[in-house]
């Protein structure tokens, strides 16, 4: 392992990104000349952001330092050694204080400050950088929760940076611990365990991703009213799974490309091989879930709208039916009206009414009531109102 040699530039080097993360102020007053100080400690990390560090020589976990300045100091004593530092969620400070340290690319540090980035392999001189994007599923909610994790590579140091609950590098630790062989290949064994690990938290996101598809497929078939809401929530949900899994495709393609120019060790190259064996299955099944999900909605439209026209149809025909009853009731409503007519006006009991003294005034009156009623009821018949 190469040796570790000191940074002399590196402060310069990261002033852009101090500059873009405090507030512009005006001119500074003029001070009086200080005496010359000998150079402050690197600043101490805060409570919490720190999950653990540790110093390890030839696969041994040799020290546990609290704080940054510690590690430090431990590592410059161990000049064959190694620092795997974990943070999650940590300050400017503490970042900045790393990369002053560790002679880390800017644009490197202002990525892991701002997280929300794709995954990505970057390589600034001897130093690697990647941004992976693990993912959980929580089973109460039946929903994927993502996190990202930033990783710096050196020669003789590991730095995680972690934006989210996963993935759980605690257990990534113990593992490389237990395997002190694996762990005595330095950094590079560290990234790819990372990577085997971000990329093992997938299979149970894909179980239960193919659970939800099985019973969405269900809830479709029976007619569920929310099942659209649900495919449209967990398709949302496989973009971004898309979005995390595509990416490390390429990248591991691009590890075990530098192979050879980097002198990988040979059962590194066969552990990277078989993460991206996985990667490249874990990718192809989401993009089955993305084309499922798919194929889904559109047969759930097809069902939505054959059920919406089964509807329409049954209006139709009971309205039709309406209105079939409500020419009956009409017909016969004229019908019973023309005798109610001729009624009504030989009732009246007028003085002056011839009819009232004809002899043939009732047979009249009552052969005209039905000569209308059957007139009215053969109209009716023939224009099949009856």
């Amino acid at each position: 392992m190469p040796e570790r040699r000191a940074r002399p530039g590196a402060k310069n080097a990261l002033r852009p990104v101090w500059r873009r993360s405090r507030p512009t102020a005006g001119p500074p007053e003029p001070h009086p000349p200080a005496p010359p100080a000998a150079p402050p400690e690197p600043p101490p990390a805060e409570p919490g952001s720190v999950v653990e560090s540790a110093l390890y020589r030839d696969g041994v976990r040799v020290s546990s330092p609290a704080t940054l300045a510690e590690t430090y100091r431990g590592l410059r004593e161990q000049p064959s050694g190694m620092a795997w530092i974990g943070l999650a969620r940590p300050t400017d400070r503490e970042l900045l204080s790393l990369a002053a340290e560790f002679d880390l690319h800017p644009l490197a540090v202002e990525d892991a400050l701002e997280a929300h980035q794709r995954p990505k392999l970057e390589r600034y001189g001897d130093t690697l950088f990647v941004v992976l994007r693990a993912a959980r599923y929580l089973d109460a909610p039946e929903e994927v929760d993502f996190g990202e994790l930033h990783v710096f590579v050196g020669a003789d140091f590991v730095i995680t940076v972690r934006h989210g609950a996963a993935p759980d590098l605690t257990a990534v630790r113990h593992r490389m611990e237990d395997s002190p062989e694996l762990l005595r290949l330095g950094p590079e064994a560290v990234l790819y365990a990372i990577l085997d690990a971000v990329v093992d938290g997938y299979a149970p996101v894909v179980e239960g991703v193919q659970n939800d598809v099985d019973e969405i497929e269900t809830e479709v078939f029976r007619g569920d009213p929310e099942v659209s809401r649900r495919i449209y929530e967990l398709s949302r949900e496989m973009v971004e799974f898309q979005r995390a899994t595509r990416p490390l495709v390429g990248m591991l393609h691009g590890l075990m490309a530098g192979f050879a120019k980097y002198g990988t060790d040979e059962e590194l190259q066969r552990y990277l091989r078989d993460v991206a064996d996985h990667v490249t299955h874990t990718s192809e099944r989401v993009d089955g879930f993305r084309q499922a999900l798919t194929d889904i909605l559109t047969v759930n439209s097809t069902l939505v709208n054959q059920q919406q026209n089964a509807e329409m149809r049954a209006l139709a025909e009971a309205g039709f039916a309406q209105n079939e009853e409500l020419k009956k009731i009409s017909a016969w409503a004229a019908i019973l009206f023309a005798p109610t007519l001729v009624g009504t006006i030989y009732g009246m009991n007028f003085d002056h009414m011839p009819e009232l003294h004809w002899v043939w005034g009732y047979p009249f009156a009552v052969a005209l009531m039905g000569l209308v009623c059957v007139s009215l009821y053969v109209v009716f018949k023939r224009r099949g109102w009856l």
